[in-house]
């Protein structure tokens, strides 16, 4: 499994504009991941997520494209419960989080629910690349949170022996347990200074 969570990087060309082509070919290169993905494997993940990819790239242009994208980078990282860094893991809110502060500037809450009380409201069907996607997975809601990124599919750090990776919201488990969208709005949020 994590070879298929790992080989969502590698895309084909013909998805992406040079610059994130480049960004993607070298983070493919330092992580060593095109000697563990067969061809046709990296094809059929490369259809899979390039419509997200360009959603967010053709919809909210640098900033929501550059969160789609790095947060990506980070396809294959273990969950590890309270982790908030790419060295040690994440938990769901803390990949969130970092996520929003490393590429957006924005800081965040800690947790998925104060997450959700921070941010704006939106309805399912209005669902941009970089919004957030609240469910109900310990009965409660607002206990899990991911980032969408398009095309029905999100990303997220989902449970204790998994690692960051990316699901498709219409599967029946996550339809069950959805809880809403939301969607960040940085007035209501503290900047990073070191982004400024």
């Amino acid at each position: 499994m994590r070879l298929i969570l790992c080989g969502l990087f590698f895309f084909t060309t013909a998805a992406f504009a040079a610059p994130v082509e480049d960004d993607l070919e070298r983070l493919i290169k330092e992580r060593g991941l095109v000697s563990q993905v067969t061809e046709q494997l990296s094809q059929q993940i490369s259809n899979q997520l390039s419509g997200p990819l360009q959603s967010a790239r053709n919809t909210f242009g640098d900033k929501a494209s550059e969160l789609v994208i790095q947060a990506m980078g980070l396809l294959g990282v273990p969950y590890k419960r309270g982790g908030t860094s790419e060295e040690k893991g994440f938990d769901c809110s803390g990949f969130v989080r970092h996520m929003f502060e490393k590429s957006v500037g924005l800081v965040l809450p800690r947790r998925a629910e104060e997450q959700a009380k921070v941010t704006e409201e939106i309805n399912k069907n209005e669902l941009k690349p970089g919004d957030l996607v609240f469910f109900n997975t310990l009965k409660r809601t607002f206990s899990h949170v991911g980032i969408y990124v398009g095309d029905g599919k999100f990303i997220h750090a989902p449970r204790p022996g998994k690692a960051v990776r990316v699901d498709d919201m219409r599967e029946a488990y996550w339809q069950k347990r959805f809880n809403g969208a939301r969607r960040v709005k940085s007035d209501k949020l503290q900047t990073d200074p070191s982004q400024n």
